[in-house]
């Protein structure tokens, strides 16, 4: 992971180092979000808030015909989620069940790699930028602890290899704005992540908790547990090419049209009797 992460940086910092007429940016962002699981067979679940955000990112910005610009982000993000393992059931006037659950939130730290790639448009003489994002996701989950809501029984989470999966990938989309001002680009982001491999092994590698401590509270391990998360960041970029981007000045060649030759032909024809 260490390697990786070293490449990565060295990645950023070279493409961050090209010629000041290069078409890109070099930024940072920081920021707050809310994230769940999407638990197989249906669980009771609900958001889990306030975690954390921060990184690094990329852009390239092309030509007007290829629509926009592509980059790379490198983030820290914490993540998780709250279950509803336990509850105590009253009935109303109707007859209703009524359920109370208890919550076992589980929080984690993931290194996230988003492969990005953002249309966007001018406003304002080049002073706004709006953008779209979609991006496939590649992410290292770490760390991290535990509650229980009813007893307050709270801990360090303990990984184990066979039992939970530190490795997901994913899809992620989202938009925001940016303010330009010289050579700087100031905006907010909204980001949904949108998680595909599972948190944890599914019954088939991994079935009960008998030999787990209180990290675990599941009886049998679902079948999915992919991670979801919706972040919303404020940006901050800087622009290496000082004149401004080439996609600003770009203007499509004008066809020649004084040499093209028109040629009408019309054809009659006559009938006689």
């Amino acid at each position: 992971m260490k390697k990786i992460l070293r490449l990565t940086f060295i990645l950023l910092f070279a493409l961050a180092g090209f010629s000041a007429r290069a078409q890109h940016t070099f930024g940072v962002s920081g920021g707050l979000g809310s994230s769940t699981a999407r638990f197989y067979p249906q669980q009771e679940m609900k958001m889990l808030l306030g975690g954390t955000n921060f990184g690094l990112s990329w852009r390239y910005y092309s030509l007007p015909r290829y629509v926009g610009a592509i980059g790379v982000d490198l983030e820290y993000m914490q993540r998780g989620f709250s279950f509803g393992y336990s509850y105590s059931a009253t009935t109303n006037d109707k007859g209703e069940e009524i359920r109370d659950y208890n919550f076992y939130t589980r929080r984690l730290n993931s290194i996230m790699l988003p492969l990005v790639w953002q249309p966007h448009v001018y406003l304002a003489k080049h002073h706004v930028r709006l953008y779209l994002e979609a991006a496939l996701t590649f992410s290292y989950n770490f760390g991290g602890d535990y509650e229980y809501e009813d007893t307050g029984l709270k801990g360090d989470y303990d990984w184990r290899l066979e039992r939970d999966n530190r490795w997901n990938y994913g899809l992620a989309g989202g938009g925001g704005f940016a303010l330009l001002f010289g050579r700087y680009e100031l905006g907010v982001r909204a980001r949904y992540y949108f998680g595909y491999a599972d948190l944890m092994r599914n019954m088939n590698k991994y079935y009960d908790n008998a030999t787990d401590g209180a990290e675990n509270p599941f009886r049998s391990t679902p079948l999915r547990s992919p991670l979801d998360n919706i972040n919303i960041s404020v940006t901050l970029a800087f622009r290496f090419n000082k004149d401004g981007f080439t996609e600003w000045f770009y203007k499509p060649p004008k066809r020649d049209r004084s040499n093209r030759e028109f040629r009408y032909q019309q054809g009659t024809s006559t009938s006689g009797s």
